[in-house]
């Protein structure tokens, strides 16, 4: 029998983010050492079909300008909740990394598949990962646990269909600028910064493209958006990196996909040019929104630094991205853990974890 152990790295999926998940699992599966690791991608498609890649993992870049994506193009699998059987072309798996970003993959759905399957996996749990992928449930916790969070309100989309007065009148009371944004989405995917009311529509049009439900936030003048990632050591412990600060050049007004991914509009400082004490503390407060959320594994925390040295907890994103250029990976570099070593910890912390009430 083979020592190696047997991962599957599942990508793609079905969310907006499906591309942004095939770079980074291209990343991962170049990280895992073959000596170590037996290696079965499953790629899931734009509509959910699950199947075999054979495809070399160096495909999974953005080629010139264009995003990689799963193919229906190699044998499809089946993923069994049942734990007592096991798809021949995948075989019994040691573990699980779900390289998936946004709903149905980062929303505790696939979690709850792998938890009914027995199967370890990265990352946070079902309640944990649902939590976080909605922005609306994940502020209420931020501030039931006493972390600042800036003014929001959530519009469902009952509310919208049934009482569109009430809910324009809320999002007037924010004041201008805000964000509109799908409640459940990432990669800043559906984003809208909306400067007046003439272009409250066509923003809300766009988001609900995304998502039904929205969260729309008030601008807060002259923040810097800083990071922190989070990760749980060999002992069990929610450790913080040092920060990095997103600095977005002009053309774009903030970190929105295209600066994110196609035009090297954002410079990011790694670490930050912050003030030591500041950064301690944006530290422990990364933890504490770990904590609130009832993470596990993995998280990348999302701050904004006020003017007048406050601190916003804006979101924590449960599978942050793990392409080359992410600010995850970058953050650990940083602090001493390189990329292949952050994913052997990660993947380390899921066998150590396994499945089940915990």
């Amino acid at each position: 029998m083979s020592s190696r152990t047997r991962i599957a790295v599942i990508y793609g999926g079905r969310s907006s983010e499906h591309s942004i998940s095939c770079i980074s699992a291209g990343a991962i599966r170049r990280a895992l050492d073959p000596q170590r690791y037996d290696v079965v991608p499953i790629g899931i498609t734009r509509d959910g079909g699950w199947y075999l890649q054979r495809t070399d993992p160096n495909e999974l870049r953005i080629i010139d300008g264009v995003l990689p994506e799963v193919l229906a193009n190699d044998e499809p699998v089946t993923f069994h909740a049942d734990p007592t059987k096991v798809d021949p072309v995948i075989g019994v798996l040691d573990v699980v990394f779900p390289v998936l970003h946004g709903p149905y993959g980062e929303d505790g759905t696939v979690q709850g598949l792998f938890e009914l399957a027995g199967i370890p996996y990265v990352g946070s749990g079902v309640l944990s990962s649902a939590v976080a992928m909605d922005k609306g449930y994940m502020k209420a916790l931020f501030a039931a646990a006493g972390l600042g969070v800036g003014p929001y309100e959530v519009i469902t989309d009952h509310q919208w269909r049934t009482n569109e007065a009430e809910c324009r009148s809320r999002i007037a009371d924010l004041g201008f600028p805000l964000f509109v944004k799908p409640a459940r989405a990432g990669s800043s995917q559906g984003i809208t910064k909306v400067h007046s009311v003439s272009e409250l529509d066509a923003a809300i049009a766009e988001a609900r493209l995304h998502d039904p439900r929205l969260v729309i936030e008030a601008g807060i003048d002259g923040v810097r958006e800083i990071e922190c990632a989070v990760m749980v050591d060999a002992d069990g412990i929610a450790r913080a990196s040092r920060c990095a600060e997103i600095i977005v050049r002009s053309g774009h007004e903030f970190y929105d996909f295209a600066a994110k991914y196609l035009d090297d509009a954002a410079e990011l400082v790694v670490p930050a040019e912050i003030p030591e004490s500041v950064e301690t503390r944006m530290r422990e407060l990364a933890v504490v929104a770990f904590d609130a959320l009832g993470c596990e594994g993995l998280a990348r925390v999302d701050f904004f630094l006020l003017p007048d040295g406050s601190v916003v907890v804006n979101e924590v994103n449960t599978m942050p991205g793990f392409t080359p250029i992410s600010m995850f990976p970058r953050m650990w570099d940083v602090s001493g853990i390189g990329y292949a070593p952050l994913v052997d910890a990660l993947v380390a912390d899921a066998l150590r974890r396994g499945t089940g009430l915990r």
